[in-house]
């Protein structure tokens, strides 16, 4: 059954890697690159200095922080636990694939900590902001999923590595969402 689902998604890996061609390449590195988030963040900053004011926008960039922090460490518990080669260093895969990096990265890459910083990120803001600004989780979304694709047209992340990233992202969005409220909630009230 694993051996069929890892099949699977090398076959589904190298097919959307295969899509790329050089014409696009430079689009998707600055995608994947992660200063060329800073101009979302500072809207994001921007947004949520309006709604929520000081106090609460230091509250939520301290769970920002820690919801990068928290991601960032357990891709790489799970990078190491699974110990899952990326597309790039697996021999077979790395002679049929399009590598657009310079360089592959690390050894390992299950799950993707991208997707899953992208995605932590699109969930928290999404359930903060909606009531306020109604068109930004579509926003978000399409920004979290190029993000997150981009992993995959430039070489280093397998389709089950960019989902599970996405699922874990999401889900520790919306914990974090439920931290914001319980702790406003008991100190802010």
């Amino acid at each position: 059954m694993i051996d069929k689902l890892v099949a699977y998604d090398q076959k589904l890996f190298l097919y959307l890697n295969g899509l790329g061609n050089t014409e696009w390449d430079a689009f998707w590195m600055f995608m994947t690159n992660k200063w060329s988030s800073i101009p979302l963040y500072a809207l994001l900053l921007i947004l949520v200095l309006y709604v929520f004011k000081w106090k609460k926008t230091i509250l939520i960039l301290v769970l920002v922080a820690l919801m990068i922090t928290a991601t960032d460490q357990l891709a790489n518990l799970f990078k190491y636990g699974f110990e899952r080669l990326r597309p790039c260093h697996e021999e077979l895969i790395a002679q049929q694939m399009r590598l657009v990096k310079a360089y592959c990265g690390g050894q390992f890459g299950y799950f993707s900590a991208h997707a899953s910083n992208a995605f932590v990120v699109v969930t928290f803001f999404s359930v903060l902001l909606k009531k306020y600004y109604k068109w930004l989780p579509f926003l978000l979304v399409i920004w979290g999923i190029t993000v997150a694709y981009s992993r995959i047209y430039i070489g280093v992340h397998y389709p089950l590595d960019i989902i599970t990233g996405i699922s874990i992202g999401m889900l520790l969005g919306w914990l974090f969402t439920k931290l914001y409220h319980i702790m406003v909630d008991k100190f802010m009230s």
